[in-house]
């Protein structure tokens, strides 16, 4: 099979948006979503199980709050967002009012949740490696720092946000990134 294909699906023409985005885009993307859990887990795995579960817990916490504040309000309610996420919210939770995503404002500060999910493994990383270096450590914190970074930079800016239809109707954290490029 062809990965382009895989990773293709039906645009709509008018918009450039996808009412339903492919299989190899939710693929893609929540994979690199899981490998940044999973690395952050397997560093704070240094400090103990109890870390690593914790911090489980909080990308748990994390995925739960990002469905219940915006998925449930979300033009893909129901159906299948670039993260699979407007399906999931489905399952567990009642839809919400689109309007609110429409006049819902984000700041930096409403990103810290989903900064901590690379910052705390970082900087345990980091702890460890003061006590104890470990190559395997410097490989995790490398990977990790690149997938948060980069690697999310290219997944959002060339398949999932590129091709939203709630970015065309009107998205909080679209308008944010949009508001600091016209200060530069």
């Amino acid at each position: 099979m062809n990965v382009f294909l895989f990773l293709k699906g039906k645009i709509d023409m008018e918009s450039e948006t996808y009412e339903r985005f492919p299989p190899g885009i939710i693929l893609l993307s929540n994979a690199q979503t899981l490998l940044i859990y999973v690395i952050g887990a397997s560093i704070l795995a240094g400090f103990g199980f109890w870390f690593a579960l914790l911090y489980v817990a909080y990308c748990l916490w994390f995925e739960l709050r990002i469905l219940t504040r915006s998925c449930v309000n979300c033009y893909y309610y129901g159906s299948y967002c670039g993260m699979g996420r407007g399906k999931v919210c489905s399952w567990f939770f009642k839809r919400g009012n689109p309007e609110r995503f429409l006049n819902h404002t984000i700041s930096w500060w409403d990103l810290v949740p989903d900064f901590m999910v690379s910052i705390i493994p970082l900087v345990g990383g980091i702890i460890l490696l003061i006590g104890d270096f470990s190559w395997m450590i410097v490989f995790f914190l490398f990977f990790l720092l690149v997938l948060s970074t980069v690697g999310s930079a290219m997944i959002r800016g060339n398949f999932l946000c590129k091709f939203c239809k709630q970015r065309v109707l009107g998205c909080p954290a679209q308008q944010l990134f949009n508001r600091s490029q016209e200060k530069v």
